[in-house]
C-alpha cells in the first residue's frame, strides 16, 4: 500500500452523522474485482439520481472539492458492514485521510490496511476545519504523520493521537504481513526457545501420527 507521511489536500466538509458503508459504497457493486477500481462508485447513490445524472448539491460534485484528498466527516463514520471496499473507493478516488469524530471499529482497521488515515479528532477541530472550507472552498490543510499534527491553510494547528502500531505500518507502507515478517528473527528465537523447553509442542507435523482405536483380539 502507499506510504503515508506528510499530506497537504484540499479539504472536504461533509459532516454528516452515521454514514455507513452502504451509503460510501452500495452493496450491489461489490461483485467487482479489486483491480477495476471503486473511484467512481464513491457515494454513488448520493452523488447521482435515478437517472445516473450528478446532483449538483452534493459535495464532491462541486468543483472546488471534486478533487479533495481530506474528508472531514461526522460521529461513527462507516459505521455498518464489514465490508472493505468502503475503504478501497475513497483511496481509489483519491482520498488519503479521512478526520472525523469517531469510526465504526470494522472500517477504522480496514482504512490502517489500504494506507487511507483515519484521524479521530475532537468536534471543535472539525467545526474549525469545516467552517474554513465552507468560507473558502478549495482550502488545503497539511497533515503531518511523524509530528502527529494538521495545520490548516490559515495556520491553525492541532496534534492527533495514533497507535504506535499504526503509524509504523503507515509510514512504511507495510502490510500485516510485512509488519510481522519484520520481526521474524525474535519470532524465530522464540519458537527456538519454547521448542527446547517443551519440545512436544513443536514437532513436525510429520511426526506426529493420528489416533487410531485399538482392539485386543
Amino acid at each position: 500500500m502507499q506510504a503515508f507521511r506528510r499530506h497537504r489536500g484540499v479539504l472536504v466538509p461533509y459532516i454528516a452523522a452515521n454514514v455507513d458503508t452502504d451509503q460510501i459504497i452500495p452493496a450491489r457493486f461489490l461483485h467487482r474485482a479489486r483491480k477495476q477500481g471503486y473511484g467512481s462508485l464513491l457515494f454513488h447513490d448520493l452523488r447521482h439520481d435515478e437517472a445516473g445524472g450528478e446532483r449538483p448539491e452534493f459535495i464532491l460534485n462541486q468543483a472546488s472539492y471534486r478533487n479533495g484528498t481530506i474528508l472531514l466527516a461526522g460521529p461513527n463514520f462507516g459505521c455498518g458492514s464489514s465490508r472493505e471496499h468502503a475503504v478501497w473507493a475513497l483511496v481509489d478516488h483519491g482520498f488519503r485521510a479521512v478526520i472525523a469524530p469517531g469510526f465504526g471499529d470494522i472500517f477504522y482497521n480496514n482504512c490502517n490496511k489500504n494506507g487511507l488515515l483515519a484521524v479521530v479528532a475532537e468536534a471543535a477541530l472539525l467545526r474549525t476545519l469545516a467552517d474554513e472550507a465552507h468560507r473558502r472552498p478549495g482550502a488545503r490543510a497539511t497533515i503531518d504523520l511523524p509530528e502527529q499534527s494538521i495545520t490548516s491553510g490559515e495556520g491553525r494547528c492541532w496534534s492527533f493521537t495514533i497507535d504506535p502500531y499504526r503509524k509504523l505500518a503507515l509510514l512504511e507502507g507495510a502490510s500485516e504481513i510485512e509488519m510481522t515478517l519484520k520481526a521474524i528473527g525474535e519470532i524465530e528465537a522464540f519458537e527456538a526457545a519454547y521448542g527446547s523447553k517443551s519440545p512436544w509442542a513443536v514437532q513436525p507435523i510429520s511426526s506426529c501420527r493420528p489416533a487410531t482405536d485399538r482392539h485386543e483380539s
